[in-house]
């Protein structure tokens, strides 16, 4: 799921920041530093979209 969420080319129109690793919030656009900037967006679209991460 991961592979395939990382080489998606459209992450904002398919939504694959919907994905969570278990017991973690995951990578994003195959990123996956904690505090690196596509987590933080990760991050921004959940709380945009109400999810608490």
């Amino acid at each position: 799921v991961g592979q395939a969420c990382g080489a998606n080319p459209f992450p904002l129109i398919v939504p694959c920041h919907r994905v969570t690793a278990a017991g973690a919030l995951g990578g994003f656009s195959h990123h996956a530093e904690a505090d690196g900037f596509h987590v933080g967006v990760k991050r921004w679209l959940l709380a945009h979209e109400g999810v608490a991460a």
